[in-house]
């Protein structure tokens, strides 16, 4: 006679805190769900004072307009590939310096990671006029390069990834090295594969940066077939008068692919902040 020994987990009940933290969910989608509301509402209610929550219609007029009349999906497209090329180039460059401040010794390294750090401090608006007088040299002014570029790589990256491969344990890649690995080896098969929440906790954010970034991208470009999302939208606000369906519907095609995004990666962003809690 054989004794099934195996269990079943318990099932995760509702606590206290559901009945605390569900109400507040919903507090912070109501703009959300004010603002889609408003995407579909027609034009003629968004000029009232105040205009009506609930919309008398369904309206997609906003939408049409938006990608009839407009370069959103130009302006969508030049997006993606900015937020993909930051995200791109953060998870392999940061990773990268990440590591070799973590684990390599040579010399000047606490100088140097302080000096990356020291970069933080300092305000973006300083930076403004020298970034644009060395883009313009390098001749990247009025292209989508110019809000590609300053994407590439960031202190903070370097930083989160520095310090998330300082809590992992010397002695994994010290018996990769005695088993005849490589340094480069070490790192792509071991320590990458363990770094998975770091790096997805980094394109989230990097994401987030990219995607709403407005400021240089305003300064910088001024060709329309260059614009990103955000840069085109802001064109739909005006002095004397403003859009606001094909604002609202722009707003709604803008932050639905954050929404997604953050779906997917927040099993691993959520294990990055676990890890963080208990290594502090």
């Amino acid at each position: 006679m054989t004794v099934d020994t195996t269990s079943k987990a318990p099932k995760s009940r509702p606590s206290g805190w559901h009945l605390l933290l569900a109400p507040v969910a919903l507090l912070f989608l109501l703009p959300f769900l004010q603002m889609f509301l408003a995407s579909v509402s027609p034009a003629a209610e968004l000029l009232k004072f105040p205009p009506p929550i609930i919309p008398s219609r369904i309206d997609f007029s906003g939408f049409v307009t938006l990608f009839t009349e407009s370069d959103a999906l130009l302006w969508l497209g030049n997006t993606v590939l900015v937020a993909t090329s930051a995200i791109v180039s953060h998870l392999v460059l940061c990773s990268l310096a990440g590591y070799g401040f973590a684990r390599l010794a040579f010399r000047g390294r606490t100088a140097g990671i302080f000096m990356i750090l020291a970069t933080i401090m300092i305000p973006t608006q300083l930076l403004m006029i020298p970034t644009y007088l060395l883009f313009s040299r390098l001749r990247l002014i009025d292209s989508l390069g110019a809000a590609i570029v300053p994407w590439l790589s960031s202190a903070f990256g370097i930083f989160l990834m520095r310090q998330f491969f300082l809590s992992l344990p010397k002695e994994l890649e010290e018996s990769g090295l005695i088993d005849g690995a490589n340094r480069w080896q070490v790192f792509s098969r071991i320590v990458l594969p363990l770094a998975k929440p770091a790096l997805a906790t980094l394109a989230i954010f990097t994401l987030l940066g990219s995607w709403n970034d407005l400021v240089w991208p305003l300064i910088a470009i001024n060709n329309d077939h260059a614009f990103t999302l955000q840069l085109g939208l802001a064109n739909f606000q005006g002095t004397r008068r403003t859009e606001w369906s094909l604002l609202m519907a722009g707003n709604v095609v803008a932050t639905l692919p954050l929404i997604l995004f953050f779906l997917i990666a927040q099993k691993q962003f959520v294990a990055t902040m676990t890890l963080s809690g208990l290594k502090g």
